[in-house]
């Protein structure tokens, strides 16, 4: 896969550019840099083609692209001049084994490490069998990845759909995210960090994908457990009181699925 690079781009760089697909859906909002990365990324024979917007943030947007074989992906990019983001993002980074030694320098240099981060996260998980998207490729603040949904529309949110939701496929999707937190842990080896309604996606056939994993943290992160907590904390929050669930579990009896798996990284 790639590796991030940084490179000096003059604005008459773009005048080689000739794509068509390219720059008729890339916003002002992102620079000439980005713009480069994904000129390369098609190069590449990564992407064959981009479309617009299916899901838009303050620190980032992700579009509909199509692969050389016209596989639908998604392609998530990360806006590179965000000063809050970076204040919010450090916490994740700074700790982690992973990124040991690492000295954020600039805002921008931030941003592809992050980026980076989520790719690595995501490839662990599916490595792991947690249902999140199947990571393509990843060069400085762009991510590659599998995109999920139907008709060029991606699958709805649990947070979207909930209300339409018969409560026995509540209860099937409040099992199905504990076997994910479980998973991601036990098997990844990591700690989601910000799981909640809004980054659990809601597939056909009452089916859970789990997204936005940049903000994981290794076990050895010295602040992997508060994540953890936070993270069943949300999700019991959000079933037993806006969802309103009688069969959410304590937050002790979920750790007790879990801890078992914290001694066995303790004695290794």
């Amino acid at each position: 896969m790639f590796e991030d690079f940084d490179i000096y781009i003059d604005k008459r760089d773009l005048k080689r550019i000739k794509d068509k697909d390219l720059f008729e859906t890339v916003e002002e909002v992102f620079d000439t840099r980005t713009v480069l990365t994904l000129y390369t990324l098609m190069r590449k024979k990564i992407i064959k083609r981009m479309n617009g917007v299916i899901s838009a943030g303050k620190e980032s947007r992700v579009y509909l692209a199509y692969s050389y074989s016209d596989e639908p992906l998604a392609v998530k990019i990360y806006l590179t001049s965000t000063a809050v983001f970076r204040k919010g993002i450090l916490k994740y980074i700074m700790g982690d084994p992973r990124f040991q030694g690492f000295k954020p320098s600039d805002t921008r240099k931030l941003i592809y490490m992050w980026t980076r981060k989520e790719f690595r996260n995501m490839k662990r998980m599916y490595d792991a069998d947690v249902k999140v998207p199947k990571p393509i490729a990843f060069l400085n603040n762009v991510l590659v990845m599998e995109f999920l949904g139907e008709d060029n529309k991606r699958y709805p949110l649990l947070i979207e759909v909930y209300n339409e939701l018969e409560l026995e496929d509540l209860h099937r999707i409040y099992s199905l995210v504990l076997e994910e937190l479980v998973k991601i842990v036990c098997r990844a080896r990591l700690v989601h960090g910000d799981l909640s309604e809004y980054n659990i996606m809601v597939r056909p056939g009452i089916d859970i994908a789990i997204i936005d994993v940049s903000q994981a943290v290794d076990l050895e992160h010295p602040n992997f457990y508060d994540f953890l907590i936070r993270d069943i904390r949300n999700i019991n929050r959000f079933f037993r009181y806006e969802v309103g669930l009688d069969s959410v579990l304590d937050e002790e009896t979920v750790l007790e699925r879990i801890k078992p798996c914290l001694v066995k990284r303790k004695e290794g």
